[in-house]
């Protein structure tokens, strides 16, 4: 395979892989700002932003911090390069360049979600939002069940590789970001907002009923943050994201003959998740320890491109 048809598809992976999760963020907080008992206002938005890590760029435009300005801002800003528009527009034209390597299925959903946009939807008030944010899902729904319907080959697992990196990244930055949120004046650690802000969470990687199966004694941080940096049982977790990824770089080293510096690093990696356990990493700073992930993970992001040879 070129290199640069390895470099389209891996893209392709990341990109409609950040496209559904910004769209699950942006559904999670107007959930926790419009429905909940205690709506959490600009607070939540602005942890959007940090999310994404947009905060900058979203200032740089003399936008007012509210609903309106900032989901408009992640869906369907077309000057903003992290907004849901422009990862499906990324998407797509990196789905066109490797076009005859996809079958029907996954070339539709991706052009279905371009034609959602296309069609310049509304981001102005909650339900639009969320209709918007529910098209979306729909079609990147079925661009991954597409791609697992795939032939098992090098065009499967760069997508899927792809996929892997940027699911890593995209939980960490959540789950930093979140635990960081202060409470509300008057407000108490367990009270009804602090609730919903870590049911935000599961809600944003779709592991409400997980964490429930998993869980019998309740809704509680440190067993949220054990579900989505340990748990591999969980498709969005660290620990899933590691394994995966550690799993199609060796497959793709059995098909190509290529060994290097991406698959020692995702191994290196993948052994030190093993023996991770959420309540040390609580207790030596969350904070620092997501961090670390994030920086390695980019670092491996590099490692990928160099190892394949990506223009």
């Amino acid at each position: 395979m070129l290199s640069r048809t390895a470099s389209s598809l891996y893209w392709l992976g990341r990109y409609f892989e950040r496209a559904d999760f910004i769209a699950r963020l942006v559904e999670a907080t107007v959930r926790l700002d419009v429905l909940s008992a205690r709506p959490a206002g600009q607070a939540a938005w602005a942890s959007a932003l940090a999310v994404t890590d947009t905060s900058d760029a979203f200032a740089e435009g003399g936008r007012e911090l509210r609903r309106r300005e900032v989901a408009r801002f992640l869906t369907v800003e077309t000057c903003h390069p992290g907004s849901i528009v422009r990862c499906v527009e990324m998407a797509r034209l990196n789905a066109r360049a490797v076009r005859t390597a996809l079958t029907r299925e996954a070339w539709t959903a991706i052009n279905q979600a371009w034609l959602t946009f296309a069609a310049k939807p509304s981001a102005d008030d909650p339900t639009a939002v969320l209709a918007l944010t529910d098209a979306v899902k729909h079609e990147t729904r079925g661009f991954e069940g597409a791609v697992h319907r795939m032939l098992r080959n090098q065009t499967t697992w760069f997508i899927r590789l792809g996929q892997a990196v940027e699911r890593a990244d995209n939980t960490a930055r959540l789950l930093d970001v979140k635990y960081h949120i202060l409470l509300p004046a008057g407000e108490r650690i367990g009270g009804v907002v602090d609730r919903d802000q870590w049911t935000t969470i599961l809600q944003t990687v779709s592991a409400v009923t997980a964490y429930r199966w998993l869980y019998s004694d309740g809704l509680a941080p440190a067993n949220v943050i054990d579900l989505l940096i340990a748990r591999a049982e969980l498709p969005r977790s660290l620990a899933a994201s590691v394994e995966e990824t550690v799993d199609v770089l060796g497959m793709l080293a059995r098909r190509t003959g290529l060994h290097g510096e991406a698959d020692r690093m995702a191994r290196m990696r993948a052994s030190r998740m093993s023996k991770t356990r959420s309540g040390e990493v609580i207790a030596s700073g969350l904070h620092q320890y997501l961090q670390a992930f994030i920086e390695e993970n980019a670092q491996l992001h590099g490692a990928i491109g160099r190892q394949f040879k990506f223009m």
